[in-house]
């Protein structure tokens, strides 16, 4: 299928499409992950994965595009939600340098920056090593995503 958008639907109860991220799932407050859950995964899915990424982030370093701050996997397909603060499953590396999410922190004065919470469905589940950056993560995954969405999700300092 590749990186296109598909009847997956994704949602928090701490936050709608578009609305303020909470303070408390931020760096200024408890930087603690908001709870995610999905419906309408496609048929035959066998995992999952979730990132998060600010695309309006300065550029960390030549190459890059945004800032990661979340990459999550290797959560079985029979999972339909993240509780808040979820770390039953695998975490890969942040731009923060941290294995675990990172809440939004933009520049102060930098304006309001969109936060995309993405949710993948696997036709597999992969069993992946725990530290995989956002780049070889979707290096191993992208041959099986079946299906993807996101809920987008803003902060301004």
């Amino acid at each position: 299928m590749g990186f296109a958008l598909s009847a997956l639907q994704v949602r928090s109860n701490a936050f709608g499409p578009h609305q303020p991220i909470p303070v408390r799932h931020t760096g200024e407050g408890d930087d603690i992950a908001p709870p995610i859950h999905w419906t309408g995964a496609p048929e035959g899915t066998q995992g999952f994965a979730v990132i998060c990424h600010d695309p309006d982030a300065p550029l960390v370093s030549p190459g890059s595009y945004g800032f990661v701050h979340w990459v999550y996997y290797n959560i079985p397909g029979d999972v339909t939600a993240l509780d808040e603060g979820s770390e039953a499953y695998t975490h890969g590396v942040t731009d923060f340098g941290k294995q675990t999410y990172g809440g939004p922190m933009p520049p102060e004065g930098h304006g309001v920056h969109h936060y995309y919470f993405w949710v993948l469905a696997l036709d597999q589940s992969l069993h992946l090593e725990p530290g995989l950056t956002l780049w070889q993560f979707l290096d191993q995954v992208e041959p099986h995503v079946i299906g993807m969405n996101r809920l987008i999700g803003t902060y301004e300092r």
